[in-house]
């Protein structure tokens, strides 16, 4: 726990000066109700902004029903969410409001390498952008490392990364985005962890950086 504040101590001052820099913060939430052996809902609430906290980038809000193929290992679902940008327009300070619906379906299995814990998501999502309706694929890697522990147990700390890369299936415009994000994080108990990272979002027009304080909940 000690080894926590300390992280968080640490990246405070980070997050707040981005209020005066192109460094944005987001803040996210993670949710998993284990509804029986077989099934899970999955929800989140991803409050994105421009700076360190105030300036709305994007709100989303995810949901969603899976299967359990096999036990703890491989996971079908299918979801929704709904998604708010508040883009900039070019060259000014007046922001434009962007309304998007998606349908996703995806899937998640996981292995373990020595003592990391590697999982793989495949995501294939349906958008409807303000009428406009596009498609897009997206392949996660995400790889999570005990460090105080030999296994990320409760009240262990431990080292995550991840890297996912955005495609569409638009001729001409495949490439969308790729992020790329490393942290630390702490199991408090079988219910919560929490992590505080650093994510460089790579775009074909340039890129951006956010300080990710996430929250995941298991119950």
């Amino acid at each position: 726990m000690k080894r926590l504040t300390l992280l968080l101590i640490a990246l405070l001052p980070l997050a707040l000066s981005a209020q005066d820099s192109d460094l944005g913060n987001w803040i996210i939430y993670f949710g998993n109700k284990q509804i029986n052996s077989s099934w899970n809902w999955h929800h989140e609430i991803q409050y994105r902004n421009y700076n360190a906290i105030g300036d709305l980038e994007q709100l989303l809000i995810r949901t969603g029903i899976g299967y359990n193929l096999s036990e703890n290992n491989n996971n079908v679902l299918l979801g929704y969410g709904y998604i708010l940008s508040e883009n900039y327009l070019e060259d000014g300070e007046e922001k434009v409001s962007i309304n998007e619906h998606r349908i996703y379906q995806q899937f998640i299995t996981k292995q373990t390498i020595l003592n990391a814990k590697l999982q793989h998501r495949y995501r294939f999502e349906q958008r409807w952008v303000e009428g406009d309706f596009k498609m897009r694929f997206r392949y996660f890697l995400g790889i999570n490392l005990p460090l105080s522990r030999k296994e990320i147990t409760d009240k262990t700390l431990y080292a995550s990364a991840y890297n996912e890369i955005f495609l569409n299936t638009e001729s001409g415009k495949v490439f969308d985005r790729n992020r790329l994000y490393g942290g630390l994080g702490y199991r408090f108990s079988k219910t919560v962890r929490v992590e505080a990272g650093y994510m460089n979002q790579f775009f074909n027009t340039g890129g951006r950086d956010q300080i990710n304080l996430v929250t995941f909940v298991n119950f």
